[in-house]
């Protein structure tokens, strides 16, 4: 279940990057694409957080598997 939820977020971060690029090119704006891009990259931020592996080897998701929550 957990891998769902880390896809959907990674999907949306790139649709936050098309859409940002998308309204600059649209309405030459800056203040709302920057916000887009800033969502975009603390998603993929929080998703690396939970899959990147600890100085242990062993990543957080991989922990909340072993433990039968996800």
């Amino acid at each position: 279940m957990t891998d769902i939820v880390l896809a959907i977020v990674m999907l949306a971060a790139l649709a936050l990057l098309a859409g940002a690029f998308l309204l600059w090119r649209r309405t030459g704006e800056a203040r709302n694409p920057l916000l887009m891009v800033l969502l975009a990259v603390i998603a993929v931020i929080n998703v690396l957080i939970w899959t990147l592996p600890s100085t242990g080897g062993e990543a957080p998701i991989e922990q909340i598997k072993a433990a039968g929550q996800g």
